[in-house]
C-alpha cells in the first residue's frame, strides 16, 4: 500500500554528521531510560520501554524500513501469499546463530510463534486467524490461516508485543534465558542501575544497507548500557550536562534548554504520536459504555494538550486516530465526541447512566512527565462533573503490571505512535488491557483485517474509528512531537520512535 506514511519528519537541529564516511569500531555508549523495564521477554509486554532495549537482543522475521513498509528481517523475502490470502510461505535466512551458538532452524521459528499465538496480546489478535504453523523444511515456516488477514507481517514485523525468534528448547511462559539473535546480547542486568548489552561477535547482518529498521545492522559500538532515570528533570539536566549519550523522552519544554548545551542537542520527532486514556470495559464503573462517553463529556482535550506540551509547536487538538498526512485519516465518529469539555453535562449524563460517586481509578505514571499533567487536569474536569477521582501515580513498571489486572482500575494513561498498519493498535485486540470485546468491535474489526484491496481497507478502517468512538474503549488525547537529547559525540542515530543503536558509533 502507498500511504502517505510522513510518519516521523524528525528534525535534527545539528548538521547531519559524515558518519557514512569514518565510523570505527569501539566505544561505549550510555543511553537513559524513563525507567526500568518491567521485563526482558517483548513477547508478553507492549510497553514501549521493552521494546527499546530487547530489539537489540532479540529480532523478528520482519521489520519495518524507513518509509514503514514491511522488509525481512531473519526471514530470506517477504512472504509468498497464495491466491486466496491464507497459505503464507516464508522461506528464512540461514547461517542465523543464537546468542548461545546454536543455529536459527524453521523449528526454532515455528516454537516462537507458538509461544506468540499463545502468550502475546497481538499473537492472540492474530492467532484467532491462523489455522497452522508447521516447517515445511529446515529453513521453510508455512502459516495457514483460516481466512485471509491482511495485517499478519506487520504483527510480525512490530516489536511490540513481538513475535521474536528464540531457540526451540527456551519456550517456558516465564523467560530466565534472554538469548536471541540480534546484534547485541545481554550481558548484565542490576536492577534500578542498568541494563548492559554487548556486542554479538557471530551476529550476521543482512546485505546492503540500512533501512530504517530493516537492511544491514552495524556493530560498532562494543558495549550499549541502559540506564533508568525515572525523574524527567533530572534526565533534562543530564542531558545538559552531557552525562548520557542518549536521553529518551524529555518534556518539551527542556527544549531551549537543550538547544543552548554544547554537549547535548535535542532531537525532534513531528509528528511523532498521541497519548490515549484507555478505558477498563471488563470490570468496574467504567464498564459501563454510557459512564465512559460521560466522562468524555467532562475532557477538555485541548487544555490537557497545553497543560502537558505547553506551545502549539508541539501538539495539535485532533480526534482523528491518524493525523491528516496519512492515508488512514478520517473524522468517522468524531463530530460532537472529542473536545467536548462539558462538566455540567457530563454531571447529568453520568447520573442518567448510574453513577453513584463510585471513585474513578486513573493510573499514571511521573516517568512520563506529561502523563502526569494530562492526569492532574482530567482530575479537576472529572472533579467538576461530579466524578470522585482516585489519581495513583506509580511507576511505570508498575503501572504497565496493574493494568494486566482487570481488578485494580478504571482508566490507564498511555501514548503511541502513529503505527503503519492500525491493526497494530492494542485496544483493537480484546486480549489487551481494556478488553474491548463487544460483537460492533468484532464486526468492524474483523472486516477491515480480512479486506486485502488496500483502498476498500482504507473505507473499512472509518468503519473501526467510527466503532471507538461509538463504544469508548479509549480516547485520543490530540497529535504531540517528541523530545530526546543525543550527545554531540554520537553518531549514526535516526530518528526513530523507538531509537535503536546498532549502526551507531562514537566520534574518536
Amino acid at each position: 500500500m502507498r500511504m502517505k506514511l510522513a510518519f516521523l519528519v524528525a528534525t535534527a537541529l545539528v548538521a547531519t554528521p559524515s558518519y557514512l564516511l569514518a565510523q570505527e569500531k569501539g566505544g561505549v555508549i550510555n543511553v537513559a531510560t524513563i525507567g526500568e523495564p518491567p521485563t526482558l521477554d517483548p513477547m508478553t509486554s507492549t510497553a514501549d520501554l521493552v521494546g527499546i532495549v530487547t530489539q537489540h537482543i532479540f529480532e523478528t522475521l520482519y521489520t519495518f524500513d524507513k518509509k514503514w513498509a514491511v522488509t525481512p528481517l531473519l526471514a530470506e523475502s517477504l512472504p509468498d501469499v497464495s491466491a486466496d490470502g491464507k497459505t503464507y510461505t516464508i522461506k528464512l535466512r540461514t547461517g542465523i546463530k543464537f546468542h548461545d551458538g546454536s543455529d536459527m532452524t524453521s523449528e526454532d521459528v515455528v516454537a516462537s510463534l507458538n509461544r506468540w499465538v499463545k502468550l502475546a496480546s497481538r499473537g492472540k489478535q492474530a492467532g484467532a486467524f491462523i489455522l497452522s504453523i508447521a516447517a515445511a523444511d529446515p529453513a521453510t515456516v508455512v502459516i495457514k490461516l483460516k481466512q485471509p488477514y491482511a495485517p499478519l507481517a506487520s504483527l510480525l514485523a512490530f516489536n511490540n508485543s513481538a513475535a521474536i525468534i528464540i531457540p526451540a528448547e527456551k519456550q517456558a511462559d516465564t523467560m530466565t534465558d534472554f538469548i536471541g539473535t540480534g546484534p547485541y546480547m545481554l550481558k548484565e542486568r542490576k536492577a534500578d542501575q542498568y541494563i548492559q548489552l554487548v556486542r554479538f561477535n557471530d551476529y550476521k547482518p543482512r546485505s546492503g544497507d540500512s533501512d530504517g529498521y530493516g537492511g544491514a545492522r552495524h556493530q560498532y559500538l562494543d558495549e550499549i548500557r541502559f540506564v533508568p532515570v525515572p525523574d524527567a528533570n533530572t534526565r533534562v539536566e543530564a542531558a545538559v550536562s552531557g552525562q548520557y549519550d542518549y536521553v529518551d523522552s524529555l518534556p518539551v519544554e527542556s527544549y531551549d534548554k537543550l538547544k543552548s548545551s554544547t554537549a547535548t542537542q535535542p532531537l525532534v520527532l513531528k509528528p511523532f504520536g498521541y497519548p490515549v486514556f484507555v478505558f477498563n470495559t471488563a470490570a468496574g464503573v467504567t464498564k459501563n459504555v454510557a459512564i465512559r462517553k460521560a466522562i468524555r463529556q467532562a475532557l477538555s482535550m485541548e487544555d490537557m494538550m497545553a497543560a502537558a506540551f505547553g506551545g502549539t509547536d508541539f501538539y495539535a487538538p485532533d480526534g482523528n486516530i491518524y493525523p491528516r498526512n496519512f492515508a488512514w485519516s478520517t473524522d468517522a465518529g468524531v463530530a460532537g465526541n472529542y473536545n467536548i469539555a462539558d462538566p455540567e453535562g457530563a454531571a447529568t449524563a453520568a447520573k442518567d447512566a448510574g453513577y453513584t460517586g463510585e471513585p474513578i481509578r486513573i493510573l499514571t505514571s511521573r516517568q512520563y512527565e506529561f502523563h502526569y499533567k494530562m492526569a492532574q487536569v482530567a482530575a479537576e474536569y472529572l472533579k467538576l462533573a461530579g466524578f470522585k477521582v482516585d489519581l495513583q501515580v506509580v511507576d511505570w513498571a508498575t503501572l504497565t503490571q496493574r493494568r494486566t489486572d482487570k481488578a485494580l482500575w478504571d482508566i490507564y494513561i498511555s501514548h503511541s505512535p502513529f503505527l503503519p498498519e492500525p491493526a497494530l493498535i492494542g485496544s483493537l485486540s480484546p486480549s489487551s488491557p481494556g478488553w474491548w470485546d463487544t460483537p460492533e468491535r468484532k464486526s468492524v474489526v474483523d472486516a477491515f483485517t480480512t479486506e486485502v484491496e488496500p483502498n476498500k481497507r482504507i473505507e473499512l478502517w472509518a468503519n473501526v474509528q467510527k466503532a471507538m468512538y461509538d463504544e469508548v474503549p479509549f480516547m485520543k488525547i490530540g497529535d504531540f512531537n517528541a523530545v530526546s537529547a543525543i550527545s554531540t559525540k554520537l553518531e549514526g542515530v535516526d530518528p526513530a520512535p523507538w531509537p535503536y543503536f546498532w549502526n551507531a558509533s562514537t566520534k574518536k
